[in-house]
C-alpha cells in the first residue's frame, strides 16, 4: 500500500508556531476521517482496566430545552460566525482522527526522548530521574522497552476511556450541537454520534494524563495540544460547552485507574543495580558460557535488565517464561563459530540492497524506536479503514498490547541467557549500524516486528502476506548489520509471532467483532 506521507501543511505550520516546540514535527497531512460504523454496541465491548464501562459514574446531561444548554449553542453560533484561518486549520488537523494525531504526536515525543546518557566525569553513567525529570540527564530514556510500555498505556488507557464514553453516548443519546440547531455548521466529518460526552474531550483528558506522567519535561506542549482539541470539538459544531466537561473529567479519571496499574507493573525497578547484572553474569559463567560485555567506553550499564520482569498485558509471567525460546548455540561451540562466520561475512559483503535495508530499519537512537516504526505502518492501514474513534482506539491498543509483551519477552530472554554480541566475540567484526548496549540472543527488532506482524495481521487480514514479508525484513536487517547471529533473528521472530497470539486471542474474544 502507497504511503500517505506528504509535504508539511499550512495547517500543521500553524499547530507548530501556536503549539509545539520547534522540534516537534506533525508532518503527516491525513483526510478527514467519516467513519464507516458508528459502533454502537462499543460500551459493551471488554475491558482492560476498568471493571466495567460504567465504573466511573457520569451523570445524565442538562435537557437539550434547558436555558444552560441553550445558552452553550448560542456560543458556539457566535464563535463559528468569526473562525479564523488557524481555528479552520486546528479543525482540520483533529478531525483526522484524535487516536492518530496523538499517536503521532507520541512518537516525536518517543523520538525526542530516545538519548542515552553521557558519562560524567568520573565515568560513570548518570540515570534519569523520574523525581527529577529536569536535571542532567532529563527524564526520561525513551529506548525501546520504555517506549514500548508508553505506547501501550497510552493506547490502552484511550481505548478504555473512549469504551466508557461509548456506554454514556448511547446511554443518553443527546445529539450534537449541529443536529439541534440549524445555525450551526457541522465543520467535522462525523455526521450522527451522540455528541455527550465529547470522545475528543475525553481523548484530549485522558491522554494528558498519561503523557505527562511518561513525559514531564513536555507538559506545557502536551497540555497545549490537548487544548486544542478541545476547541477543535467546540468550533466544529460537534460538541458542546457540557459535553466538552463530562468528556474531560471522564478521560482524566480513566487516567487514573490506568496510572494505577502502570505503577505497580514493576517498571520501577526494570533499571536493576550493579549486583543484578553480576549475578546474571555469574550465572552465564556456571553453565560454561562466555557472558555479554558492554562494548561502550566506559563500560555503560546494559539496558533496563529487569525490564523482563515487568509486567505484561496478555501474558501472565508463568506465559513469558514458558514462552522462552531454547538456548541459543553454546559460546563455545562449533554452531556459533559457524554463526559469527557467516555474520562476519555480512559485515564484510552486505549488498547496497541489504545496507538499504540495515538503515531502514535502524530506529536506533534519536527515532521513535521498533515499536514506533510499527505504530507509523499500522496509522495508514488504521486510517483508511476510515474506523470509528474507538475502534481506532482498540486497533493501537491492540498492537502496542502486543509490542509490549514482546519487549518484556524477548528482555526477559536477554538476561536469561546473558549471551555476547558477535563482535565482542570476534573483535574483527566492524557492524554497520549502532551496536545495542544488552546481550543479543533473541534479537529485539525480530521480537517487536514479529509481534506487530500478527497482530496487524489479524486487523487487516488481507495484507497478512506484506505485514509478514516487513516483519522479516526488518528481522533480516540486523544480521545484514552484523549486530546479530542468524539464531537472534529467526528464532526472536518466531519468538513474536508466539506473542502476538496471545494478544490475537484476547481481541478474538472482546466483543468488537461480534
Amino acid at each position: 500500500m502507497k504511503i500517505l506521507h506528504t509535504i508539511l501543511s499550512l495547517a500543521c505550520c500553524v499547530l507548530l508556531i501556536t503549539a509545539c516546540d520547534k522540534d516537534l514535527d506533525f508532518d503527516e497531512q491525513l483526510a478527514p476521517v467519516a467513519p464507516l460504523s458508528l459502533d454502537e454496541n462499543a460500551g459493551s465491548w471488554k475491558m482492560i482496566i476498568l471493571s466495567s464501562p460504567g465504573q466511573i459514574s457520569l451523570p445524565a446531561p442538562a435537557e437539550v430545552t434547558s436555558p444552560a444548554y441553550q445558552n452553550e449553542l448560542a456560543a458556539i453560533k457566535k464563535v463559528q460566525l468569526s473562525l479564523s484561518r488557524q481555528q479552520r486549520d486546528i479543525i482540520a488537523y483533529w478531525s483526522a482522527g484524535g487516536v492518530i494525531r496523538w499517536n503521532q504526536f507520541m512518537r516525536e515525543l518517543v523520538a525526542r526522548y530516545n538519548l542515552p546518557p553521557a558519562p560524567g566525569s568520573a565515568g560513570i553513567y548518570p540515570a534519569p530521574d523520574a523525581e527529577n525529570p529536569f536535571a542532567d540527564p532529563a527524564f526520561p530514556f525513551a529506548n525501546p522497552p520504555y517506549a514500548a510500555r508508553a505506547y501501550s498505556y497510552v493506547s490502552v488507557a484511550q481505548y478504555e476511556a473512549l469504551k466508557a464514553a461509548w456506554y454514556y453516548k448511547f446511554l443518553y443519546r443527546r445529539p450534537a450541537p449541529h443536529q439541534l440547531d440549524n445555525a450551526i455548521k457541522n465543520l467535522s466529518a462525523v455526521e450522527d454520534l451522540p455528541a455527550y460526552p465529547s470522545e475528543d474531550a475525553v481523548l484530549s483528558g485522558v491522554s494528558v494524563e498519561l503523557l505527562k506522567a511518561l513525559f514531564p519535561t513536555a507538559i506545557e506542549e502536551i497540555s497545549l495540544m490537548a487544548a486544542e482539541q478541545r476547541n477543535a470539538a467546540l468550533w466544529s459544531g460537534k460538541a458542546s460547552a457540557s459535553d466538552v466537561s463530562a468528556g474531560l473529567a471522564l478521560g482524566k479519571a480513566v487516567a487514573q485507574q490506568v496510572i494505577v496499574r502502570a505503577g505497580a507493573d514493576g517498571m520501577r525497578n526494570a533499571v536493576g543495580v550493579p549486583a543484578d547484572w553480576e549475578k546474571m553474569e555469574n550465572e552465564c559463567i556456571a553453565r560454561g558460557e562466555g557472558p555479554w560485555k558492554s562494548l561502550e567506553s566506559p563500560a555503560r550499564p546494559p539496558m533496563l535488565p529487569l525490564f523482563g520482569n515487568a509486567m505484561a498485558w496478555n501474558m501472565s509471567a508463568d506465559d513469558i517464561v514458558r514462552e522462552r525460546p531454547l538456548p541459543p548455540p553454546s559460546t563455545s561451540s562449533a554452531d556459533m563459530k559457524k554463526e559469527i562466520e557467516e555474520v562476519k561475512w555480512y559485515a564484510k559483503n552486505a549488498t547496497r540492497e541489504q545496507v538499504a535495508i540495515v538503515h531502514k530499519w535502524a530506529d536506533g537512537v534519536g527515532t521513535y524506536t521498533p515499536p514506533g516504526h510499527w505504530n507509523d505502518i499500522a496509522t495508514e492501514y488504521i486510517h483508511t479503514a476510515r474506523y470509528s474513534e474507538v475502534r481506532t482506539a482498540r486497533a493501537f491498543a491492540l498492537l502496542n498490547m502486543a509490542l509490549h509483551d514482546a519487549a518484556v519477552g524477548c528482555w526477559n530472554t536477554k538476561f536469561f541467557y546473558y549471551n555476547p554480541r558477535p563482535s565482542q566475540m570476534d573483535p574483527t567484526i566492524r557492524a554497520s549500524t549502532g551496536v545495542p548496549n544488552f546481550p543479543a540472543f533473541t534479537s529485539g527488532h525480530s521480537t517487536f516486528s514479529g509481534s506487530a506482524a500478527t497482530v496487524l495481521s489479524y486487523l487487516f487480514p488481507s495484507e497478512r502476506n506484506y505485514f509478514h514479508s516487513q516483519a522479516l525484513e526488518a528481522s533480516n536487517s540486523r544480521l545484514y548489520g552484523a549486530i546479530h547471529y542468524r539464531s537472534d533473528v529467526e528464532i526472536g521472530l518466531e519468538h513474536g509471532n508466539v506473542i502476538g497470539g496471545y494478544t490475537v486471542s484476547f481481541a478474538q474474544q472482546d466483543g468488537a467483532d461480534q
